[in-house]
């Protein structure tokens, strides 16, 4: 799993059959220390829930189809989990 911050959302003109009703984000992905890592990337929120600003946790390839309730639509990145906060090292990262 890899770590991002949500930084917008994007509105489809057409959405394609089995992602009706499911939010796009585009995540900033982050290092373990919450750095800016790369570029932006569009995720599938299968949470239903992130929105700008949370930190959250997400998956690539065709794992990230699978965390959708329709498993074979035509997704790269898949957010499927907020984060609550992150202890590295015994320190405990800003959210």
């Amino acid at each position: 799993m890899l770590l991002g911050r949500v930084i917008g959302t994007l509105v489809a003109c057409e959405i394609y059959q089995g992602l009706e009703g499911v939010p796009m984000l585009v995540v900033q992905p982050l290092t373990k220390s919450c750095e800016p890592k790369g570029e932006t990337i569009i995720c599938a929120d299968s949470t239903s829930m992130a929105g700008p600003g949370e930190l959250v946790y997400f998956e690539g390839g065709r794992e990230a189809a699978m965390a959708l309730r329709e498993t074979f639509v035509p997704v790269d990145h898949a957010i499927v989990g907020i984060v609550d906060d992150v202890n590295l090292a015994g320190e405990t990262l800003e959210n």
